[in-house]
């Protein structure tokens, strides 16, 4: 408990602003914290999503491989 006495006279000893940015600094850490020990989302379901498959009847998706391929050489030439 000592560091956390010595923590108190070191933050008392600075100017109000700098005060200030600690304590908003704690309630970042604190709020950061707590949601990170909360439950993780649940996964989406992407099969009743309605943009799944929305390019599946264009052509140049059946390949998409060689359509990202083409568009990025037209796009990014060396």
């Amino acid at each position: 408990m000592p560091e956390f006495e010595q923590l108190r006279d070191d933050i008392s000893t600075l100017p109000t602003t700098a005060q200030q940015l600690v304590v908003d600094f704690v309630a970042f850490l604190k709020q950061r914290y707590s949601a990170s020990a909360s439950p993780s989302p649940k996964p989406l379901d992407l099969d009743n999503e309605p943009f799944v498959g929305m390019w599946s009847d264009r052509p140049e998706m059946q390949d998409s491989t060689t359509w990202v391929r083409q568009v990025r050489q037209q796009h990014w030439r060396s």
